[in-house]
């Protein structure tokens, strides 16, 4: 064959021909995909060289990425198959289908709702404590960059597309923000604060107090469900947004960092440090 084939492709290759295996479907597609070989375009495509023992390597191996394709095969049928909620109806969460009868009993029991919404809001101040604690304390800023990316962008999402308020939403004087003053429902600014607080937790090997936060957040979820005070979206955007938001923070502190480490020194003969 023509043409280069890269040093990682090539070791490859060895060790499959040394073990008598055969290179994967994903290694025939860096071998044939390389840009410098003069008779691509009289080759086959890298779909028919594609064997059953490829198939069972990707089923057995890649078990992941199938599953997914399975269900972007099942969503697509349900998606194009289910009715449509009119604009006159209430929008449809199977969250507050599941937690129909926790709804029930906050509606019936008002004390139960304060208190839940009381505990819920000390929770809340339990991560925030937390995330400006590694910053002001521990001289650690990532959780706090994270949060103010996180609730940034919180902001310009909930401000652009403004959700109403669910049915049978059930507030409390206790609960946060106090006095049930407006808020944005797209996303979950609890849910998304509370990650990126377990995942700082993790990065210190702080495990106990990382699992009590993943704890507190799951009751938390349910019971933003149970008092209507968020749409199961909202809860697991901010999942989501947790997990990329800190990662965002990791990459401008690394940024920084290298920003640093190649600046001039400074007239005392030091280097300028931003983050220690």
């Amino acid at each position: 064959m023509n043409g280069t084939v890269s040093a990682l492709s090539s070791r490859r290759h060895k060790r499959a021909a040394k073990n008598g295996t055969k290179p994967s479907v994903a290694m025939k597609l860096v071998v044939h995909g390389n840009g410098n070989n003069k008779n691509n375009s009289s080759s086959k495509a890298s779909f028919m060289t594609w064997t059953v023992h490829d198939a069972v390597h990707v089923a057995r191996h890649h078990w992941m990425p199938c599953f997914f394709a399975l269900g972007l095969l099942f969503f697509m049928g349900v998606e194009y198959t289910l009715r449509m909620v009119p604009s006159s109806a209430p929008p449809f969460d199977i969250g507050f289908v599941t937690t129909r009868s926790l709804h029930l009993l906050l509606a019936s029991s008002p004390k139960l709702n304060t208190l839940l919404a009381g505990l819920n809001t000390v929770f809340v101040g339990m991560q925030t404590t937390y995330i400006l604690w590694t910053w002001l304390i521990e001289g650690r800023p990532r959780a706090t960059i994270s949060a103010l990316f996180m609730f940034t962008c919180r902001g310009i999402l909930g401000y652009s597309t403004q959700l109403p308020l669910p049915q049978g939403f059930l507030g409390s004087g206790a609960d946060f923000p106090v006095g049930n003053v407006s808020f944005f429902l797209f996303y979950s600014g609890h849910v998304a604060g509370s990650v990126i607080a377990s995942l700082d937790m993790r990065r210190m090997k702080r495990w106990e107090l990382a699992w009590t936060f993943d704890a507190l957040n799951l009751l938390q979820a349910v019971r933003l469900l149970g008092t209507r005070g968020h749409y199961t979206i909202d809860l697991a955007v901010g999942v989501g947004a947790g997990i990329l938001f800190d990662s965002l923070a990791g990459k401008y502190e690394e940024s920084k960092r290298l920003n640093s480490k190649a600046a001039s020194t400074t007239s005392n003969g030091t280097k300028e440090a931003l983050f220690p």
